[in-house]
């Protein structure tokens, strides 16, 4: 349903332990109410998502912080004055109220308010923080638009609100403020520059492979059902009668793919961030056998990017 005419109907089945599909800046979220056990241990059911890998809870109002876990580390708090709304999700100690599903055992809890009207109003109807992962399938493409999570999610969803194509099209970046200088968890759609130039120096921790400090930092992670890998620069096809897709930063590669995407004619990595995950989904639904995929500059949200092709990168090579 529409997300502004649906937000009523969908704050009640939240309410009533149900799961929301929803728009933020970023991709969609699989939301549900984070103070209620039951509804959270739907999502990791619906998701197929491992025990071990935590939640972002969601907040209406950065006011919202305080009333929830009590007072925070300034720098947090500092944080959270300058980026929320926003794709800055902060770590903070969990307050008992939240169930340690939520968290997957972890004594800290992953938060931020969206940068999107629709789902702080959703929130704030609802009346509780609203735990949401990505709406897709554990470790596949993230949603940016509505018709992914119903593809990929179908009827484990009680309600979609369908805002059109999300405006970051990337997740948020994840961020430990509470020590002496800050921690990023999970490169993001919040540019390593503008932390940097707010807080000076931050730490850039890389994704792991075991229990996972933060949401979506498993080594690999993102992936498409096809079979990914990373090149650099556009390159000719190989010739050899493989269909493959090619995923392009800026300009299209020689004839000889069966589909190809360009991320940004223009050379814009933000606007290349916005059409990353939708870009895969199409070449994801191509039939080719493989996607090769063009790094984009390191620079600015073009390092989340990369973060992104290379855990996806990374799925199949484990698989392999």
């Amino acid at each position: 349903m529409p997300a502004e005419s649906g937000i009523a109907e969908a704050a009640a089945v939240l309410r009533d332990g149900g799961l929301v599909a929803f728009p933020t800046e970023t991709v969609y979220g699989l939301g549900a109410n984070a103070l209620d056990a039951r509804a959270a241990a739907r999502i990791f059911e619906a998701k197929a998502r491992p025990s071990f890998d935590p939640l972002i809870t969601h907040l209406a109002d950065a006011a919202d912080l305080e009333k929830l876990v009590g007072p925070v580390p300034p720098a947090v708090a500092a944080l959270a004055e300058r980026f929320w709304p926003g794709p800055l999700t902060l770590i903070v100690d969990r307050p008992a109220e939240i169930p340690p599903i939520v968290t997957s055992g972890l004594d800290t809890m992953a938060v931020r308010v969206p940068d999107e009207p629709s789902a702080r109003a959703l929130i704030r109807a609802a009346g509780v923080p609203v735990a949401a992962p990505s709406a897709n399938r554990f470790g596949q493409l993230s949603p940016t638009r509505a018709a992914h999570v119903v593809k990929g999610l179908g009827g484990a969803v009680d309600v979609v609100l369908d805002g059109g194509p999300t405006r970051c099209g990337i997740e948020s970046t994840i961020v430990d403020a509470r020590g002496p200088q800050p921690v990023v968890l999970r490169l993001g759609a919040l540019a390593l520059e503008d932390l940097v130039e707010a807080v000076g120096p931050v730490t850039v921790r890389p994704g792991s492979s075991g229990q996972p400090v933060a949401p979506g930092t498993l080594a690999a992670h993102y992936a498409p059902r096809t079979p990914l890998r990373v090149v650099t620069g556009a390159r000719p096809a190989a010739g050899d009668g493989v269909r493959r897709g090619f995923l392009a930063f800026r300009e299209p590669p020689a004839d000889g793919y069966a589909a190809v995407e360009v991320l940004s004619p223009a050379g814009d990595v933000t606007e290349a961030a916005a059409r990353l995950f939708d870009a895969l989904h199409r070449l994801d639904a191509a039939g080719v056998t493989e996607i090769l995929a063009e790094a984009a500059p390191d620079e600015g949200v073009g390092r989340a990017i990369n973060d992104r092709l290379r855990r996806a990168a990374a799925t199949w090579d484990a698989a392999g």
